[in-house]
């Protein structure tokens, strides 16, 4: 751990506090009462948590966000937490998205639909709706109760009629002109708002007005569909009584831990009866506070849905310290008092000993199956290549470049058959020109000389994305560094098994597992390798020297370096091949800087490639 900073510079106030490394990235989002003593509590002597530990090697500066209270803090952190995800913050992982209405409130003529994503873009949502198909009911009722639209087409009233659902008395038709207006369209649209927000009680006099409003027009069909949709809310207004009366709206969460490896279930009480569930889970989790991870897991949970029950259930207890802020952000968005509950008897006891119960056969189905699977793989692995023993541990190499400029070697990493992504690497090769072979040779150096100096742990198989000649400059390179480890090559072509000691290949069946494991390793090495090689190329476009080009912007730069390769080939590229990638405007700009500058064409492009 490096020495502390200066607490007195960080303010004795709410808010959050972002820990960053050398590069800015952020590490970690916290939230304090008093960011001074929360800050002072990670340097004070004594023993600290692993994970506590680690941040501390790790961070190079500290940032703050002053807030007005700790409920204020709390939204703040959610906020930077989703946005960035920082690798030492607890991570929210849903496998499983329920649906919402959407309403656009925010354009002129709102239409509703339904949805899986909320956004904060201005409109409104309404949900989630648990069980999922009951909001299939819900959108039905809107369009044949209210008759908003569902379209996309903008509203203009130019359209020369209406579509079916017009026809249908599922749309009031605002595409042509005359078949209603604006003052009428909004009414629905705020009968829709009310319908959603279960506020029925002031829905039904608006509706009885129009009913009877309707009668006295003598717009009979009109009135009755008044009659019939006031005759719904109604049902509905005492369903939602007679529920009230006789039974609670409770979120309930169990959880269940083995070998570092966490299943949650929530099981969400509506009206005194279990209607869903929903799980989450998180891999080689390790050992983390219980105050830390719950207060996490709620915060971001409730911070993505627009439902808020009235008591929150857990399995352990939490301070009452801890709790205040977010017993306050929660009530404060519902409107009303929202407990956070530990029972120890009764009902609601028996209820988290259900939701644990769940997440423990969640649990074993979940990881119980990825152990089995990755086992199943590695044994069959090792058996194909006559390995000493199981390859648990396996590195995979893979080298892009684009035309010999920006080479980078990328090295992932799988555990019994499962990707490891925080052990991931890149490597970027200053070498000029392609070669391959060379390449891997210097990554395979970097990577296992390094892990031998700091006691590392070392794979039990090294696999090389290619034939013969990729594999043996990777044995080569362990050679010269005094490592001998298990290694394999996969050739693309015919998916054959190159190791050495053996000049003909191992062909193994399609249906293989260990193959199968191999490919996977592969193809997550090139999937790797070319998501970070796109990232470093748009950002080299964003340095290029083509930027001094007048007229030519960061887009167009990156739209001619992935056409040609590098600004030199932009440079050397004809009139005709730069019109066809960027319009004859650009090709006159790049062919007008060439000409200007000193020195033939060659010369420019090399002056520009040395800058």
């Amino acid at each position: 751990m490096g020495a502390p900073p200066d607490l007195s510079f960080y303010p004795d106030q709410p808010g959050i506090y972002l820990y960053k490394d050398a590069k800015g990235r952020i590490l970690y989002v916290g939230k304090a009462r008093s960011i001074r003593k929360r800050l002072a509590s990670y340097f004070n002597a004594g023993p600290k948590h692993p994970k506590t530990e680690a941040l501390l090697a790790d961070f190079a500066t500290i940032d703050t966000v002053v807030a007005t209270t700790e409920s204020e803090a709390l939204a703040l952190e959610n906020a930077f937490i989703k946005k960035h995800k920082p690798r030492y913050n607890i991570l929210l992982r849903d496998d499983k998205t329920y649906p919402y209405i959407k309403v656009t409130t925010g354009e002129d003529w709102p239409r509703a639909f339904v949805t899986r994503r909320v956004l904060k873009d201005g409109h409104s949502y309404f949900g989630p709706f648990l069980p999922a198909r009951t909001c299939r009911g819900a959108m039905k009722m809107v369009q044949r109760m209210f008759q908003i639209r569902t379209c996309r087409i903008e509203i203009d009233g130019t359209l020369p009629r209406p579509c079916l659902y017009y026809d249908m008395h599922a749309c009031l038709g605002p595409c042509v002109a005359g078949l209603t207006t604006k003052a009428a369209y909004d009414e629905a649209v705020k009968d829709v708002l009310l319908f959603l927000s279960g506020r029925n009680a002031e829905l039904g006099p608006r509706l009885e007005e129009k009913m009877r409003a309707a009668a006295e027009a003598e717009a009979f069909e009109m009135a009755a569909a008044y009659r019939d949709c006031l005759r719904t809310v109604e049902e509905l207004a005492e369903k939602q009584r007679v529920q009230s009366l006789s039974g609670e709206d409770v979120d309930v969460f169990g959880d269940f831990s083995d070998a570092g490896n966490l299943a949650v279930s929530i099981l969400f009480v509506r009206g005194g009866v279990v209607l869903d569930s929903r799980e989450y889970f998180w891999e080689r989790l390790g050992d983390v506070p219980a105050e830390e991870f719950w207060i996490s897991l709620l915060s971001q949970f409730y911070d993505g849905t627009t439902f808020l029950p009235h008591d929150i259930l857990l399995p352990v207890d939490l301070p009452d310290d801890a709790l205040e802020p977010i017993e306050a952000w929660l009530t404060e968005r519902r409107g009303s008092r929202v407990a956070i509950k530990t029972p120890r008897r009764g009902v609601a006891f028996e209820r988290v000993q259900i939701a644990r119960d769940n997440a423990r056969q969640n649990h074993l189905r979940r990881f119980r199956r990825v152990h089995e699977r990755g086992e199943r793989a590695t044994l069959a692995l090792a058996r194909a290549l006559d390995l000493d023993h199981r390859p648990s541990r396996i590195e995979c190499f893979d080298v892009s470049h684009l035309h010999g400029e920006a080479t980078y070697a990328s090295c992932v990493v799988f555990v019994d058959g499962e990707p490891v992504k925080e052990e991931y690497r890149l490597f970027r090769i200053e070498r000029p020109g392609i070669d391959d072979f060379a390449s891997i040779a210097e990554a395979v150096s970097r990577r296992y000389a390094s892990a031998n100096e700091q006691g590392r742990p070392l794979p039990d198989l090294l696999l090389i994305d290619g034939g013969k000649g990729q594999l043996s400059a990777a044995l080569a390179a362990l050679d010269r560094i005094g490592v001998q480890m298990a290694a394999a090559g996969l050739a693309k072509r015919e998916e054959q098994v190159f190791v050495p000691g053996r000049s003909a290949p191992i062909v193994l069946a399609r249906t293989n597992a260990g193959l199968r494991l191999l490919q996977r390793a592969r193809d997550e090495a090139h999937r790797f390798g070319l998501k970070s090689h796109r990232r470093a190329r748009g950002k080299r476009a964003l340095e290029s020297p083509l930027l001094a080009i007048p007229g030519l912007g960061p887009s167009r730069v990156k739209t001619l370096l992935a056409a040609f390769g590098g600004a030199e080939a932009v440079l050397a590229a004809t009139d005709g091949a730069l019109a066809a990638v960027a319009g004859k405007a650009v090709a006159a700009r790049v062919v007008r800087f060439r000409e200007n500058r000193p020195g033939e064409r060659s010369g420019v492009a090399a002056t520009l490639s040395e800058e």
